[in-house]
């Protein structure tokens, strides 16, 4: 298994502890499937003053990502980012190989904070919070999320489908989400 979407989110909304915090998480829900010993690494971006932030895709490592019944999710990021079709209901699934609630489900949980644009790169600087001041927000702010059904608004987008109504986690439930995110073996 190199890649998850996590079972559960941390539980104040986007306010992960940054990507430290983000990667703790990836590896304790790993750790507890007995797949802790690879590199885990949050798929999310960050944001900087004057200049574009980290990038997610430039976090998770070469591949290939396989799921956690064996199916391959992609070979390399251009794979995962260009041409990925393979990110769907059936296949983000959580660390125990557990499929996660999407559009039409009660609730509805199909929103996956990533902070990314659609080629898993951060944003330039402009007015807007992508990522819920870089992981550290419960309350103000907004987080990109993506679409790991690829169902909902018109925009079918695993990685980039739409903003957050702010960083609690009640904001988030209220779009669509959990505080849940996708996890990848950068090794």
């Amino acid at each position: 298994m190199g890649f998850f979407v996590t079972s559960e989110g941390m539980g104040n909304g986007a306010d992960l502890g940054g990507l430290e915090g983000a990667d703790a998480h990836c590896k304790k829900l790993a750790s507890a499937v007995g797949a802790g010993d690879r590199d885990w690494r949050a798929y999310l971006s960050t944001e900087e003053e004057g200049k574009r932030g980290i990038s997610a895709r430039s976090r998770i490592g070469n591949g290939p990502w396989y799921n956690a019944r064996g199916i391959l999710i992609a070979t390399n990021p251009t794979d995962l980012h260009l041409y990925n079709r393979t990110i769907t209901l059936e296949t983000a699934l959580d660390e125990a190989g557990n499929r996660i609630k999407g559009r039409g489900d009660k609730p509805n949980e199909h929103d996956i904070l990533t902070g990314s644009q659609d080629d898993g790169t951060a944003y330039f600087p402009d007015e807007a919070d992508h990522t819920c001041s870089n992981w550290t927000s419960s309350d103000k702010g907004s987080a990109q999320v993506g679409h790991h059904d690829r169902h909902g608004g018109g925009n079918t987008s695993w990685s980039s489908a739409h903003p957050s109504r702010g960083c609690s986690q009640e904001g988030l439930i209220s779009t669509g989400g959990a505080g849940k995110f996708y996890c990848f073996a950068a090794d």
